[in-house]
């Protein structure tokens, strides 16, 4: 620590982490409003994840994929949000020095995973729209297996190098955190040690895995839009489209909001927007995702009447 010169410095052993507002009223308002998304986000994707293992018919690599972004859902928002709640109840919101690297690392690791998962259901998509003879051989369970490990390995990967970026920093002044959980950005802002290489590498690694996940989606879709452009028949259009927009649409909310966040200048918005996007994308975004599936595909919404069908007359 030679940059630090011969003063003493305490090391930091924990964060205050400064919440979304300091008004007691809006933080009772927003405690209820996020503790019902919270619910809603746990419920949803649990029934997603159950519907999809009890309903034979949707036992394809479409719902397979579906299931563990349910799954990822369910982490990346439960890596925040209980915290978050916490802090509206209390005047002061501390985190541990070793709590604030788990969660740091597992919202990267959940969020990564997602980043990957969206991507290999574009690729299911494209192969069965473009390619629907080969799909079986193509979309194989061991193809299924192979991605679904390719996603959890790039997610580790991920929130590896960033955790281990975390604890290699040195924490020595100012302890409060301006976001509602340990983001890696404010964390940089209050390193005492120089954080800019390491900090470079995290960010080109996860601009490499955001550019990779949504170039696969954007070529797919592409040879998707092709291929339903050159069908004859409007029916074969319509179902062919009807079974892309609800990933669209998942894809369109989340991406969307990283980019916001990660790809604008920083001087094209404030923190305080930039927390109200993050509360959108790692709260809100989880939570809607079980819906617009569920709204918008005929397939779930049969299994779950059939399910729903058989509870009341067996």
């Amino acid at each position: 620590m030679d940059f630090l010169g011969n003063r003493n410095y305490t090391t930091i052993t924990e964060f205050i982490l400064l919440g979304l507002t300091d008004d007691p009223i809006l933080r009772i308002i927003l405690f209820m409003i996020i503790l019902c998304i919270y619910l809603v986000t746990i419920s949803g994707n649990l029934s997603t994840i159950t519907l999809i293992r009890v309903s034979s018919q949707l036992h394809h690599p479409m719902y397979f994929f579906l299931s563990h972004l349910a799954f990822a859902d369910i982490g990346y928002s439960s890596s925040v949000t209980p915290n978050m709640l916490v802090n509206f109840l209390v005047e002061k919101n501390t985190i541990s020095y070793i709590g604030c690297g788990i969660q740091l690392g597992s919202a990267v690791f959940f969020g990564t995973v997602e980043c990957f998962l969206l991507a290999a259901m574009a690729y299911d998509r494209f192969v069965a729209i473009c390619n629907p003879l080969l799909y079986s051989n193509k979309m194989s369970t061991q193809v299924c297996v192979q991605l679904l490990v390719v996603a959890y390995t790039g997610g580790l990967f991920n929130a590896s190098s960033f955790t281990i970026t975390f604890f290699s920093l040195f924490f020595c002044g100012p302890n409060q955190v301006n976001h509602f959980f340990c983001d890696f950005t404010p964390l940089i802002e209050l390193s005492c040690s120089d954080a800019s290489m390491p900090a470079l590498v995290d960010s080109f690694i996860a601009g490499s895995i955001i550019a990779v996940t949504v170039f696969i989606i954007a070529v797919s879709y592409v040879y998707i839009l092709m291929t339903i452009l050159k069908m004859r028949s409007t029916e074969g259009r319509q179902k062919a489209f009807s079974t892309c927009t609800s990933h669209l649409t998942a894809v369109t909310l989340f991406y969307g909001t990283i980019t916001f966040i990660y790809v604008m200048p920083k001087s094209n918005y404030s923190t305080d927007q930039n927390k109200v996007v993050s509360v959108f994308y790692m709260v809100v975004i989880p939570m809607l995702n079980p819906l617009i599936y569920s709204l918008r595909n005929n397939e779930i919404k049969g299994a779950l009447k059939r399910q729903l069908a058989r509870k009341l007359f067996s």
